[in-house]
């Protein structure tokens, strides 16, 4: 799974506490907002850039052209275990 550029190591183990549901077999819980007590343990396994995104603005019969180009940054993550 992918998730926004974490500031961890690669190898290291990351605690998400913001859950906002969790389904255990069928028996849905959903926080307001979040749900309490619930954590996400992930391991960092990598950090990837995405794909080249080409910006380019054109203003037309004036001769604007606009060229630019974006890469996000990216953090491979592992889920290890869900504490509910």
């Amino acid at each position: 799974m992918y998730v926004h550029r974490l500031a961890a190591e690669q190898g290291a183990t990351v605690k998400f506490e913001k859950v906002l549901l969790i389904d255990n077999n069928g028996a849905i819980t959903v926080g307001a907002p979040t749900v309490e007590g619930a954590a996400v343990n992930v391991e960092v396994l990598s950090h990837p850039r995405g794909e080249k995104v080409i910006v380019f603005q054109k203003k037309r019969r004036k001769g604007y052209r606009k060229r630019n180009g974006h890469r996000q940054d990216f953090t491979e993550v592992l889920v290890k275990e869900l504490v509910a």
